[in-house]
């Protein structure tokens, strides 16, 4: 069974129309042998490969193995490698036919095939460029996944056969000292200064201005636990590892970073057999994945606070309606989201601590007319019933005399916010926003 050709039997019974029509059905034939013949070979060298990539994955070292997966982690099914980023596309399913399985596992069924073949040319006649189909999409996953080994990431797929699938990607340390050396990812070292305390009464107003400021800080551990002291950080080199202040291989790049040097793979490694396509950004546009995301820390939610990770540090010290009145975790935010994130939400703590003294200097304008109504001349005038002022109707003929009394409580509410301090409310606000932009 086939869709109905209805270009070539219900458009004008064109001639030069079928002979266009047949042509596309030729070509279609051909593109499909040669996708037949390009998932064999990839099967092939998929399977001969399989056995020497396990062996090249493993670390060389005691120290390379990963952890065990922390509380609350995601993982892959070994529990040890953690999940760094996850590749979600949408395979349709196929219809059912009797075979004697000489038909690789991704070639299409005859039914499949006719059926792809006609849609094309539909779409082709009706002036739409078609897109991959169905059995081009799994070629071309299987190839850039195959692109990503060759990177050195490991690869996790689901073993269900689902409608959605999930495709997890693991960064191991070879990888990520790679890249972050390539990307000259700042690493802090073993050295550490001291900063100059300061003295006399700027160190006491330094002191007295911590404790005031104490109760509006995040209760969010700091990683240094010197505050006097800072550490020094200099781009990641591999031949220098002694200079590193590297406690764990599996720690020493956060969440952010491990996300970012996955991108980084994803977005350079191209489909050249399948496709002339370069990095996921062209995938995801052309609908062969769905979407591609990295993981966050666990949940959010945590039983014990001292074995809260980062995720479930900004939910109860950031994003709670709670904490409004304390400092943004501008370190946290920036460790777990990244630089760009880290300084938006830098900027606008900063802009927002700017707004306070233009919001003071409103509240005491409005305190100023508050106090100052009474003794406003137009605002008493109007409000005096006996002086009587009878006002012209505000439209021709459905409108009526209306009494100036009558909108004597609007008066009194205009001063309030348009008063004698608002002139230099105004000029407050011209020398605010020179200062503030």
């Amino acid at each position: 069974m086939s869709f109905p050709r209805s270009g070539a039997e219900t458009w004008n019974g064109a001639p030069e129309r079928m002979r266009v029509t047949t042509a596309v059905s030729e070509s279609s034939s051909i593109h499909s042998e040669k996708l037949r013949s390009l998932a064999r070979d990839i099967s092939e060298i998929s399977h001969e490969k399989a056995t020497s990539r396990q062996d090249a994955g493993k670390p060389a070292e005691e120290t390379d193995k990963p952890r065990p997966c922390p509380r609350g982690g995601v993982c892959f099914a070994d529990g040890r490698r953690r999940v760094d980023y996850v590749l979600v596309y949408h395979c349709k399913r196929r219809f059912s036919i009797v075979t004697n399985g000489n038909l690789p596992p991704e070639s299409p069924t005859p039914l499949h095939t006719d059926m792809q073949a006609d849609l094309a040319e539909a779409e082709l006649e009706m002036g739409v460029a078609p897109g991959p189909g169905e059995v081009e999409k799994a070629l071309i996953r299987e190839e850039f996944e195959r692109g990503l080994q060759e990177q050195g990431l490991e690869i996790e797929r689901d073993v269900e056969m689902k409608t959605v699938r999930f495709t997890r990607l693991h960064v191991p340390w070879s990888v990520l000292s790679r890249e972050a050396e390539l990307l000259k990812i700042k690493v802090p070292t073993k050295r550490i200064y001291e900063l100059k305390e300061k003295t006399g009464i700027a160190g006491f107003l330094s002191s007295l201005w911590e404790k005031i400021n104490q109760p509006f800080q995040p209760g969010v551990p700091d990683p240094q636990k010197n505050p006097h002291t800072r550490v020094l950080s200099l781009p990641f080199n591999r031949e220098k590892l002694h200079l590193f202040d590297i406690k764990s291989r599996n720690t020493l790049f956060d969440t952010a970073t491990r996300g970012r040097i996955v991108f980084e793979i994803l977005r350079r490694t191209a489909c050249t057999q399948t496709c002339h396509t370069m990095g996921i950004t062209s995938l995801l546009a052309k609908g062969v994945y769905d979407a591609a995301f990295p993981l966050h820390d666990g949940d959010f939610n945590s039983d014990v606070k001292e074995l809260r990770n980062d995720r479930q540090l900004l939910h109860d010290e950031w994003a709670n309606y709670g904490v409004f009145f304390k400092y943004q975790p501008v370190d946290l935010i920036r460790r777990y989201f990244g630089e760009k994130i880290g300084l938006y939400f830098a900027w606008l703590g900063v802009y927002t601590q700017l707004l306070i003294p233009a919001s003071a200097m409103g509240i005491v304008v409005f305190l100023y007319g508050w106090m100052t109504v009474d003794t406003n001349v137009p605002s008493q005038e109007m409000c005096d019933k006996r002086l009587n002022f009878t006002m012209c109707p505000l439209c021709d003929g459905v409108c009526d005399y209306w009494q100036l009394s009558s909108m004597c409580s609007t008066a009194r509410a205009s001063y309030l916010f348009d008063n004698h301090a608002t002139v230099a409310f105004a000029i407050f606000m011209c020398l605010w926003g020179a200062y503030a932009h």
